[in-house]
């Protein structure tokens, strides 16, 4: 029965075209923006810039599939850290990912309504909005297969127009010429400088990747080997289309007249060269292109978002799952998150742009990060791909030049810089999760604070007191195992160092695997084991010895019989010699 409904799940697991499309429209809509911007801020050599950037996603492909191949299991650049840092340093990337999404929906939705609204002005595009993401929200509920089978009718829809445009043009160019071009060539740099120029239209440009790391936070979902294959369908995509629309822009229109048109470029493109029926038919692109961003959003904020509250981060009731297996209630938060700032926002969107800008690019510094602290303290997981030094660290510089720029970037006239905006949103969010993570003690505060407070109604608060410690009691309740092979004291000591700050709990099981009952134990483990138990009165340590095979079925028996979740179980980093990979277990976690 068991194996039928791995199959099963197997069989329901998203293929390369379908996965690619969740993640694709999301990376491949920024088309409709990223040349526009690009060109204000880099002028004719945006599709150098364009260019640049594609090198540096190519870098980015290599980081996201040695990680990823290493630890598969949903959450992105929260998922890395966890397994090569701790908990408080996850949860930064999470919190800035969760941003990066609320962002996404939002502009994307927005922006897509604004689209449609050119075309049928009659109505309100808030309003529009919001039932845009409740649509959305609904097929993300119904399951992702589903859902997926919408996003790859927009997906292959939104290449095909971009193939038409482009065909067009060329075709038109061929006609009329390029001297358009070439007078935008002959035109002064920006500020005096090519290097100058170039620097700001990478600034620019580097958000024309905005969803690339949105893969990462469905994997799970995903079939065995399409996660690098996403990888390698959307950096073909931006290589090609996103420099050579910004290439055809400046063969059609001069760079002066550019920002009158960075909303619409596109469509103002095929009205150019092709007339009113492929402007509008560019404007129904963007529409579908741009609401296939936002069901990028929902379904990665649900992997993202599930995998942190099975790291008990979130409340657990989150998890409450309907037959189709999505968790509705992290949908439907994220949904009223969503409308919430559209409404606070009043439907502008560009607050939101420097929300967007930092947690995106700062998303994708820390999945570099990641990747060295992977390589540094889990040099023995096996892993299908390697990232060189080279180019994560050509990853890292890139990115952070990109950060810098948009940091230091002249706001327009009467909004704030970006930093600014992206605090306001960044600081309540993140205490959420600090408050989460160190929920025992302000819990334990809070009621010291009560009986001191309330020292006179101690009979009506009694009641109150007890639920607290019956709360803090069933949180410290649930035990932890780690499986040794005969670790030394040294190690077994960093596994309870790791518990002890990262956990909330009293209680471990240590566990020693052995093939039969004859087999003798290693030399010294039940002394290490009791002088630890000593050091460590806080925490009930507990030897078990068990007979049987090292096996994802054998793990998978014994959290059954013991009742503990496996990704409460932890061990330490298998060597290349280790015959499963760490997805076949299910969550198992690396603690050293």
């Amino acid at each position: 029965m068991e194996l039928e409904s791995k199959i099963k799940s197997s069989q329901h697991k998203l293929n390369e075209i379908r996965a690619t499309a969740i993640c694709g429209n999301d990376i491949s809509s920024s088309v409709l923006y990223v040349s526009a911007l690009s060109i204000i801020a880099a002028g004719q050599y945006a599709w150098i810039a364009l260019l640049v950037v594609a090198v540096v996603l190519y870098a980015f492909r290599k980081i996201y599939a040695e990680v990823v191949g290493a630890l598969p299991l949903n959450g992105g650049a929260y998922n890395a850290l966890l397994n090569t840092t701790g908990k408080s340093t996850a949860s930064l990337a999470a919190t800035l990912t969760l941003l990066s999404y609320i962002a996404t929906a939002v502009i994307s939705a927005t922006e897509a309504m604004h689209y449609l609204h050119s075309i049928i002005p009659s109505f309100s595009v808030i309003i529009a909005t919001i039932i845009l993401l409740a649509i959305f929200m609904g097929l993300t509920i119904m399951g992702i297969t589903e859902s997926s089978f919408v996003a790859m009718m927009i997906f292959i829809f939104h290449l095909v127009s971009l193939i038409v445009l482009a065909g067009t043009i060329f075709y038109y160019l061929f006609q009329n010429g390029f001297d358009v071009f070439h007078a935008n060539s002959n035109l002064p740099p920006r500020d005096g400088s090519v290097l100058k120029a170039i620097f700001w239209g990478f600034a620019a440009a580097m958000l024309g990747i905005s969803g690339f790391e949105s893969s990462a936070n469905f994997v799970e979902e995903q079939k065995p080997g399409v996660f690098p294959k996403t990888l390698r369908n959307m950096w073909i995509v931006v290589s090609i289309f996103n420099p050579l629309m910004a290439f055809l822009a400046l063969s059609l229109i001069p760079v002066p007249e550019i920002s009158e048109h960075k909303t619409d470029l596109l469509s103002y493109m095929g009205s150019i060269s092709g007339g009113s029926w492929l402007a509008i038919v560019v404007s129904v692109d963007a529409v579908l292109v741009l609401s296939g961003a936002v069901l990028t959003s929902f379904v990665g904020v649900s992997g993202l978002l599930e995998r942190m509250t099975l790291d008990r981060i979130l409340p657990r009731f989150l998890l409450k799952k309907n037959k189709k297996g999505s968790s509705y209630r992290i949908i439907i938060l994220f949904f009223a998150l969503s409308v919430s700032i559209l409404l606070i926002t009043k439907g502008e969107v560009e607050p939101l742009a420097g929300v967007y800008t930092i947690s995106f690019l700062s998303v994708m510094l820390l999945f570099a990060i990641g990747n060295i602290l992977l390589k540094l303290r889990r040099k023995k997981l096996p892993r299908p791909e390697r990232a060189s030094w080279f180019a994560v660290l050509f990853a890292i510089v890139a990115v952070m030049i990109a950060l810098a720029g948009n940091l230091i970037k002249e706001p327009e006239e009467g909004q704030p810089y970006n930093i600014v905006i992206f605090t306001y949103y960044f600081v309540p969010t993140m205490l959420f999760i600090i408050f989460m993570l160190n929920r025992i003690a302000i819990l334990k505060s809070l009621l010291s604070f009560v009986d001191y407070l309330f020292v006179n109604m101690l009979k009506t608060l009694r009641k109150f007191e007890n639920n607290v410690k019956n709360l803090i009691n069933e949180i410290n309740s649930q035990e932890f195992v780690f499986f040794t092979k005969g670790d030394n004291i040294v190690s077994l000591n960093k596994v309870l160092l790791y518990i002890q700050k990262n956990e909330h709990t009293r209680k471990i099981k240590i566990v020693h695997i052995i093939d039969n009952k004859e087999q003798e134990l290693p030399e010294k483990l039940l002394k290490d084991i009791e002088f630890l138990d000593r050091e460590y009165p806080d925490i009930k340590i507990e030897f078990v010895e068990v007979v049987g095979e090292f096996s994802p079925e054998f793990i998978a028996q014994l959290s059954k019989e013991w009742q503990i979740p496996i990704n409460f179980m932890f061990i330490g980093s298998p060597s290349d010699k280790f015959p499963y990979k760490l997805e076949d277990f299910g969550g198992l976690r690396l603690i050293i």
